[in-house]
């Protein structure tokens, strides 16, 4: 009799809260979302969607390399798998759209996010899940009380090769719109190939980039990401001190791998050939 009136009393709240009262599942409520852009287009819009059909979403067209603007609240989510749908574009080709009179393209991308159970401060409004967004596609969940938290600052990594490698960076005399496209593209390169997010970093692989798109084929460049990998700031100092002769020979590119000659000495590989040459 006991069990029958007790179900009774619950049954009201299982009906109003669905499964959230027996649920072992986390579930955050009040979110505000807020998107970090770390991809080399602009972000437009995000919605994320948990396994029960809740939904938040963002956005706002952030240009590569920011965050921390307008919130959307009050959302929430369940559970500890999430579907993010994000939208971007390419705002150089957007241009040449516009000029066109024809509609700008968003590029859709999907990417499945586990996030353990994770213990959230503050009430409704307060609650902050931020969305970074990076380069290789792949976004993470962070929940913050506050609008800070940018990972990777683009515009630092343009204004410094503005002021101090301006013709290399824009020979043309590009709008500095353009020019900061390009140097956020490369940048992106950056993370991709080495996950470097030290804004130090950026500068000194993007400058050796546009000095030579092989530059880290060089024994001495390789020799410093194999001793720098996951040091922030390390590659960059380290590029910083590299000798005149080694930056001539990155420029002039009158080097050989030490990786490619060892792939070419590996009879695995059916290639004998070795040549030892290196400036």
């Amino acid at each position: 009799m006991k069990r029958k009136l007790l179900y009774i009393l619950l049954l009201p709240l299982t009906l109003l809260a669905g499964c959230d009262v027996f649920s072992s599942e986390p579930t955050y409520g009040g979110l505000s979302m807020s998107g970090f852009n770390y991809t080399p287009y602009n972000l437009s819009r995000f919605v994320v969607t948990d396994k029960y059909g809740n939904k938040a979403g963002g956005g706002g067209d952030l240009m590569p390399g920011s965050g921390e603007g307008s919130l959307s609240c009050c959302y929430k989510l369940k559970g500890t798998e999430f579907t993010v749908d994000w939208y971007v574009y390419d705002a150089d080709e957007a241009r040449k759209s516009l000029r066109a009179h024809k509609r700008i393209q968003d590029i859709h991308k999907t990417t499945q996010v586990h996030v353990p159970p994770t213990k959230v401060s503050g009430g409704a409004g307060e609650r902050v899940l931020g969305l970074h967004f990076y380069p290789d596609d792949h976004v993470e969940f962070e929940f913050r009380n506050d609008l800070r938290g940018t990972r990777i600052f683009y515009s630092d990594v343009r204004f410094w090769l503005s002021t101090h490698h301006g013709k290399l960076l824009n020979p043309n005399g590009e709008h500095r719109s353009v020019v900061f496209r390009r140097t956020a593209r490369l940048a992106a390169e950056g993370w991709i190939k080495y996950r470097l997010t030290d804004t130090e970093d950026l500068k000194q692989y993007v400058y050796f980039t546009l000095l030579n798109p092989k530059f880290d084929e060089h024994p001495a460049v390789e020799k410093i990401l194999a001793e720098t990998k996951g040091i922030p700031g390390a590659f960059g100092a380290a590029m910083e001190k590299l000798p005149a002769s080694v930056v001539d020979a990155v420029k002039r590119n009158k080097f050989h791998s030490i990786q490619k000659g060892a792939a070419q000495a590996n009879p695995a590989l059916g290639i004998h050939h070795v040549d030892n040459q290196v400036t």
